[in-house]
């Protein structure tokens, strides 16, 4: 049957046989080349004992093992490399891995040369977090079951309620790699039908998800707009740092409080992203804020959003406008700052003064101080004779005038180091 199809399988037989010793053999082959295997330590550095065994460098990723069905003896040397080379989940410690006998990298010299590979660790728990089971002989299943598991119908379930599980997660022989940390309040995300999902282990998720407007009791935050099956993708780095302490219970994305966000929408409605500041007076027609629109659009949420492009430029471009707002300032800081419009206003969107050329205004106002001091030198002298008798031979007004024209910090003096200029702003 397996070589000429199922189409074909019944031909002459209305039940076709198992048994025979062909399809035997290569049934019992295939159980030999796949197996259940439990990780007891893995290698992903050069300070690790095993370090030269696995290949050093190329031996990234390979896992020491014990087979499930089997007691964790003889098994010092046999490692297995990802199956993946391109795309890779490396297990803890305690987790369970398919692996499979494969044609390795000494089949050039030898065509049945065949070494074990493995594939993610198996949902045993069905949680992102981990899915670690020891083995019951060395960890005690009484010690397991009190601590980590609770009752079903169908078997036991993982609902971590003491803080920690105490079961061995990290590489037993090497200090180096001893970084996994187990957190019992990370929560799956809750799914929806017909979405792809891709999960860390810390709250990392990558949705290709659609609006969904489920009757669960959890409920998304961008379904109650548009229509079951608009797209929606979310890249989200980390839940919120206040969440049950059920990490068993799903839950779904919040833009506004999950760590970094990137939502790529549709027609959905961000209900709960409220933006630092909504201040938008500087418009005629305010834009419709984040939190209200329902056309397709891309938002940004973190602590602080850093742009930079290192060889060239940032080109912000948009059909109505850009919006820039802000409950502190707004600083540019550049060697230059160049900005062409037909209409800048400065100060409200209603502003109607006009700002003055300051070259122009410089050259009006030394004309004008030549006149006054021409005029002002006229009037200083003049004499004044009522009655035929000499009343004054000063004019004090005319002469504190010029005094204030030519003196060296002078109305004149000003206006002819250009001091009154701005050295960095010029205007049309």
């Amino acid at each position: 049957m397996f070589k000429t199809g199922l189409a074909n399988s019944t031909k002459g037989s209305s039940s076709p046989s198992f048994t025979s010793g062909e399809y035997q053999g290569q049934i019992t082959d295939l159980k030999s080349q796949i197996v259940a295997a439990r990780v007891t330590d893995i290698v992903l550095d050069e300070n690790h004992p095993k370090w030269d065994i696995v290949g050093e460098w190329n031996g990234i990723g390979a896992i020491f093992y014990e087979f499930v069905n089997q007691s964790a003896t003889g098994t010092a040397t046999n490692y297995a490399l990802p199956y993946d080379a391109q795309s890779k989940t490396y297990p803890l410690v305690n987790e369970i891995v398919l692996l499979f006998s494969l044609p390795d990298s000494s089949m050039g010299r030898s065509t049945n040369s065949k070494s074990y590979f493995y594939l993610k660790p198996l949902g045993i728990w069905n949680h992102p977090h981990h899915d670690a089971y020891p083995n019951p002989t060395t960890y005690g299943q009484n010690q397991l079951e009190q601590q980590d598991y609770k009752a079903t119908e169908f078997g036991a379930v993982r609902q971590v309620t003491d803080g920690s599980t105490d079961i061995n997660l990290n590489s037993p022989i090497n200090p180096s790699q001893n970084t996994f940390v187990e957190k019992v309040d990370i929560h799956p995300l809750m799914p929806f039908m017909g979405d792809s999902l891709l999960e860390g282990r810390y709250g990392q998720s990558l949705r290709f998800g659609s609006t969904a407007k489920s009757k669960s009791t959890i409920n998304n935050n961008y379904s109650n707009s548009g229509n079951n099956g608009d797209p929606i993708t979310i890249l989200r780095n980390g839940q919120p740092k206040k969440v049950s302490p059920k990490g068993w219970i799903p839950i779904t994305e919040n833009i506004r409080k999950d760590l970094s966000s990137i939502y790529l929408t549709s027609y959905q409605q961000l209900k709960t992203f409220k933006v630092a500041s909504e201040l938008y007076q500087s418009y005629t027609t305010p834009p419709i804020v984040p939190s209200l629109f329902t056309q397709p659009q891309i938002a940004i949420n973190s602590n602080r959003v850093v742009i930079n492009a290192s060889s060239d430029s940032i080109l912000l471009s948009a059909e109505k406008s850009i919006g820039l707002s802000t409950g502190g300032g707004v600083n540019i800081d550049a060697t230059s700052n160049y900005i062409s419009s037909n209409d800048i206003r400065l100060g409200s969107k209603d502003a109607k003064q006009s700002i003055l050329l300051g070259d122009d205004t410089i050259e009006i106002l030394k004309s004008l101080t030549g006149a006054i001091k021409d005029l002002a030198t006229i009037l200083q002298v003049e004499r004044n004779w009522p009655e035929g008798v000499l009343a004054t031979s000063y004019n004090s007004l005319a002469g504190n005038v010029l005094t204030q024209i030519n003196s060296a910090n002078g109305i004149l003096s000003r206006l002819n180091d250009d001091s009154l200029k701005s050295k960095s702003t010029k205007i049309i």
